[in-house]
């Protein structure tokens, strides 16, 4: 499930809805709440799918990098803030993060909108990258810290955020925040440090461990937030679990 760190190249019934908490609201049910969260997973497996199939064969012509790497600086190949999302460093990487996917990802995109789920997905998995080149160039920059500026690609980091998401976003969870009232600050510090036991458990060489951190935190900001609850037609609410 790991981003991949490459050295740097040169409305179901009214009333039924109005019985829930407004905290939690409903779970999605019915025929078009199946329609609109089955298939942002099935679209987002054939889009990684398609993309590793244009990997392989822009790589026979050496532009797979300038293609799909996400590197500084960042204007040098802007697209690749977008596409190294959807892009992954070995057959392997392709399938761990796609089983990633329909485990974390289902429940999330059955509490949602496909528009929204393939945004949270994109700005995410966007963010993750641009904070593992960033941290990891100025780190590299550093006369005190050894090392070099990687490129980044994978879609870890939007994985991690819908982990992150699918923890705070429930219905439990929302039911334990609004019975214990903590400030602001110290849920903050725990998502901080819940981040960095969970960023550091996917340890090992060439895993982009700043992207696994940034995702999850921005996941668990996102659940706390709701950023992907729906208000429905009918005023219903959807939410994960």
């Amino acid at each position: 499930m790991a981003n991949r760190s490459q050295p740097r190249p040169g409305a179901r019934s009214r009333s039924r809805s109005a019985s829930r908490s407004p905290d939690t609201g409903a779970s999605a049910s019915g025929p078009s709440a199946s329609n609109d969260t089955s298939s942002p997973i099935f679209e987002l497996l054939t889009i990684f799918g398609l993309v590793f199939f244009i990997q392989a064969i822009t790589d026979l012509v050496g532009l797979m990098t300038g293609l799909f790497v996400l590197t500084l600086p960042l204007v040098e190949n802007p697209w690749t803030i977008v596409t190294s999302v959807y892009a992954h460093g070995g057959l392997w990487h392709l399938l761990s993060n796609s089983l990633a996917l329909i485990v974390f990802g289902w429940p999330v995109a059955r509490a949602t909108s496909r528009a929204r789920f393939h945004t949270f997905v994109l700005v995410t998995g966007s963010i993750a990258g641009i904070s593992q080149v960033l941290l990891s160039g100025f780190a590299a920059a550093a006369p005190f810290i050894s090392g070099e500026p990687v490129g980044v690609l994978g879609a870890s980091g939007a994985i991690f955020a819908l982990l992150g998401y699918l923890i705070t976003g429930n219905r439990l969870s929302a039911g334990f925040a609004s019975i214990i009232d903590v400030p602001q600050w110290v849920t903050i510090v725990v998502f901080v440090g819940l981040a960095i036991v969970v960023t550091l458990t996917t340890a090992a060489p060439g895993v982009a461990l700043i992207a696994h951190f940034t995702g999850f935190l921005l996941g668990l900001l996102a659940g706390r937030a709701r950023v992907l609850q729906v208000r429905g037609n009918s005023s219903t609410r959807r939410s994960v679990g």
